[in-house]
């Protein structure tokens, strides 16, 4: 081929279709019209000279060459966004985007206080957070979809040789009751008064729940044991029916701060047992960051860390040349 085949713009329709999952949607998702994105499409198959979409079904099913050119326009369009942010840094933190992933709760409870002290420090510079599953933001991170996260779960093992992965602070999971439960008066509560107690928790199938079962098990509390009464689907849901007397629950402290200090719940501590997770830092060192990226992870990451001293790069960690060839890195979400 002499002359490239596509353009960004039919890449970005194809990548809407395997998105939306029809043309449809794909179109409303873009705001243009149905027969615009078919038109592109069919001018596409014809100048690359092969199928990318089997039309027997009801879906936009992708043929093997539209799942090629998919995974290869997805770097291409992310290659082409970095593209703009790193001319964007030319107005020194004059400007520009910084974009932060974070899992359920670090990305409600820690992160806007972090993004707080930065945008008083970075006005003009415009701040995204995305909060998802640890998996999820993961691969954004892996993609240049998000120039850094803080998670609380554990990387998916395929890409812990793509990610650096950095312990940044210890999140201690609070055993919360009622401040009318009568072990509120004790001044230390014994595993098997765990065992006693009506629960409340996440869905089993949600991702925090899951981490939190596994931080129990490493601090030898047996989570099959606890008498789940109630499963809701929020942290602030829990908190509240906690406080109505409902039950007990397991909760990451930095999301009962405000409650605690207006003495509406109660911070059981259990004897010789500490529940802690680890929170750490991913970043892609492969991936261009932009100078807001730096400053945030310069300026803000430390003075939120407990870890003392704590530097995201050290020698063999610097930051990359942005021009520098990218692995390729396909989501599998």
């Amino acid at each position: 081929m002499s002359e490239i085949p596509f353009t960004l713009d039919q890449l970005r329709i194809l990548k809407a279709i395997a998105t939306e999952g029809s043309f449809k949607r794909a179109a409303d998702s873009l705001y243009v019209s149905q027969p615009a994105v078919s038109l592109q499409v069919q001018n596409l198959e014809r100048q690359m000279d092969v199928p990318l979409f089997d039309r027997g079904g009801r879906r936009a099913q992708m043929t093997e060459a539209g799942y090629l050119l998919l995974s290869y326009g997805e770097k291409i369009l992310s290659l082409c966004q970095e593209t703009c942010r790193a001319i964007e840094d030319l107005q020194n933190l004059q400007g520009g985007t910084l974009i932060i992933g974070a899992s359920q709760t670090t990305g409600t409870y820690l992160l806007p206080r972090m993004i707080g002290r930065f945008r008083h420090q970075y006005p003009d510079v415009s701040v995204q957070l995305q909060v998802h599953s640890t998996r999820r933001t993961s691969w954004s991170v892996a993609n240049g979809q998000v120039d850094m996260a803080i998670i609380g779960g554990e990387v998916p093992a395929e890409l812990q040789d793509v990610l650096l992965v950095k312990p940044y602070a210890e999140d201690e999971l609070a055993l919360i009751l009622p401040a009318s439960h009568p072990l509120a008066k004790a001044e230390t509560v014994y595993k098997e008064d765990l065992y006693k107690l009506n629960f409340i928790a996440l869905d089993s199938q949600s991702t925090i729940r899951k981490v939190i079962d596994q931080v129990l098990i490493r601090a030898d509390i047996d989570p099959k044991r606890l008498k789940i009464e109630m499963e809701l689907n929020s942290i602030e849901a829990i908190k509240n029916a906690v406080q109505s007397g409902l039950g007990a629950a397991f909760v990451s402290i930095s999301a009962i701060e405000k409650e605690l200090q207006m003495n509406v719940l109660h911070r059981a501590t259990i004897h010789d047992v500490v529940v802690n997770r680890t929170l750490a830092v991913i970043i892609n060192p492969n991936r261009y960051r932009s100078k807001a990226a730096e400053a945030f992870i310069n300026e803000i990451l430390p003075a939120f860390s407990t870890h003392k001293h704590f530097i995201l790069f050290d020698k063999k960690t610097l930051p990359p040349d942005p021009i520098q060839e990218i692995a390729p890195i396909i989501n599998t979400e």
